[in-house]
């Protein structure tokens, strides 16, 4: 059964830097799965900072959606998965969202349950540790649009179900993690 680590934290707090030295130390075989796409030139600046970051023994593998198949394909390849992140692999289904799909929020909570258990049942069934990196969302003031709160709600439910499962978890704060499983 595979190990699952979550490691979370707000916006640029460093998580992604610790999950990658953490996957250094524990792994061997080394797979990242990337869920962002590139929408502006912002998005494609911050994907090019996290690829100088990766070394080249580190396979990659592209998923904004049906991240649980290359979780499966990583799997088979590596024995420590970085999964970077679990809530823009979130925004990547809120987004392809019509205003009329956006409404049906119990729809769109099933969706996000389907897809978390997925990666869940994708990780446990695989041989190995799997850090999913997600963003803390929900300590901030009440967004004041819809998808806003919509996606602030959907992340937070999220990251307590992969919590939940997770073998440990550590918040990040000004670049110092803190185990808190």
């Amino acid at each position: 059964m595979g190990k699952i680590i979550l490691v979370t934290g707000g916006a640029r707090s460093g998580k992604s830097s610790f999950a990658e030295e953490l996957v250094e130390r524990i792994g061997h075989r080394i797979a990242y799965i990337a869920t962002a796409q590139v929408f502006d030139e912002e998005m494609r600046h911050r994907i090019l900072l996290h690829q100088a970051r990766r070394p080249a023994s580190w396979q990659t593998f592209e998923a904004p959606f049906h991240a649980e198949k290359a979780l499966q394909a990583a799997a088979d390849k590596a024995d420590t998965i970085l999964f970077d992140c679990l809530t823009v692999y979130l925004s990547n289904m809120l987004c392809k969202k019509t205003e009329e799909q956006l409404r049906d929020e119990a729809a769109c909570y099933q969706e996000m349950e389907d897809m978390v258990q997925a990666l869940i049942e994708a990780a446990q069934d695989s041989e190995s540790t799997v850090i999913f990196v997600t963003n803390e969302v929900g300590a901030g003031i009440v967004p004041e649009n819809h998808l806003a709160r919509l996606f602030r709600d959907l992340a937070g439910l999220a990251n307590q179900r992969v919590a939940a499962y997770a073998a440990e978890v550590y918040a990040v704060f000004c670049g110092i993690p803190l185990r808190i499983k």
